[in-house]
């Protein structure tokens, strides 16, 4: 179970980045400072969140500053209360947001939050040891698990995934990537389990310090995790995203957006959607996973209410937003 009490009590610990520093903003009446929630070190977040805050800094003259949290969860919950003003978060755990389900939320429906732009799908899937013997995620039942963050899209997922396809493991342990990581590579867990944009910088990191086995899902596992969650989708990872897979990988995924809370204003919203969508190759030489962040994957959100502001953008680009996914 999610634990939203300790969710929350970790607020105050946010870490605040560096922020960059613009003389005005190029409207008056706009802000002078936004703050963006991003996420736990060894995630794509990390590295995604500064990237287009920076272009949209740049182009917009606003400073951006940049807040370590949980990830989505966490993301949701700062936008609502308006202590951030942005935020990323995957689809999934957004859908739980807007309808009050999922232990994390308490029955809380977070309808304050708006989608900006699409950012890339988030594939599940895991590494292990090669040395434990592990080879697939049935061979975890009675193993020791890692799955990330408690507020984040792997640690709220993981658990109902696995239990979706009847792997049972003895426990399973939260913590950022790179502490999950470590752990394995003290033979503390059994497999570590996430989802983030890939290449997974700490899986990456991992399997040049040690050879480790990938984890996907067989025909069969994705066949009932698509039944039973529909906002999961089959997806695949290249054989070449990772040094070592030798594989292409079978695997379930969900899209990630960019959110803001509603009170930005319709032209802020516009000039940062404007500018993190129209300047992809420079998001894309920071962070490959930003290859998705094009116009037409904002057809991938189908409940969310887009901003005005970013709704007008995309219609500005042919891409057919529905009014029912508009709202102020």
């Amino acid at each position: 179970m999610i634990d939203r009490r300790r969710l929350l009590a970790a607020t105050p610990t946010l870490i605040a980045a560096p922020t960059l520093a613009f003389a005005d903003p190029r409207v008056a009446s706009w802000p002078r400072a936004l703050n963006m929630g991003t996420a736990s070190p060894g995630g794509t977040y990390t590295l995604y969140g500064p990237a287009w805050g920076q272009l949209a800094a740049e182009k917009t003259g606003i400073n951006i500053s940049y807040r370590t949290t949980q990830g989505p969860n966490q993301n949701i919950i700062l936008v609502q209360r308006r202590e951030i003003e942005l935020g990323m978060a995957t689809m999934g755990v957004a859908l739980q947001a807007w309808n009050g389900v999922g232990d994390w939320t308490q029955g809380n429906k977070f309808r304050d939050i708006r989608a900006l732009f699409p950012m890339y799908d988030t594939p599940f899937h895991g590494i292990a040891l090669k040395r434990s013997g592990i080879t697939r995620m049935a061979d975890l039942a009675g193993k020791t698990v890692g799955v990330g963050p408690r507020g984040g899209t792997p640690g709220t997922y993981f658990p109902l995934i696995l239990e979706a396809i009847g792997v049972a493991p003895s426990a399973v342990r939260y913590g950022s990537a790179s502490d999950m990581t470590g752990q394995l590579q003290d033979g503390l867990l059994g497999a570590f389990l996430f989802a983030s944009g890939v290449p997974v910088p700490a899986f990456s990191e991992a399997e040049t310090q040690a050879e480790v086995t990938f984890l996907d899902f067989t025909p069969a596992e994705t066949a009932k995790l698509t039944a039973a969650m529909p906002e999961l989708s089959p997806s695949t990872i290249g054989a070449s995203v990772y040094r070592t897979a030798g594989r292409e990988l079978s695997v379930v995924g969900m899209f990630n957006f960019a959110i803001g809370h509603k009170g930005l204003a319709e032209d802020v919203a516009f000039a940062i959607v404007e500018a993190v969508m129209d300047n992809n190759e420079r998001l894309v030489q920071a962070v490959s996973a930003a290859r998705e962040t094009v116009a037409a994957n904002a057809t991938k959100n189908a409940f969310l209410p887009f901003h005005p502001g970013a709704a007008r953008y995309f219609r500005s680009k042919g891409v057919t937003i529905p009014d029912r996914l508009v709202e102020a």
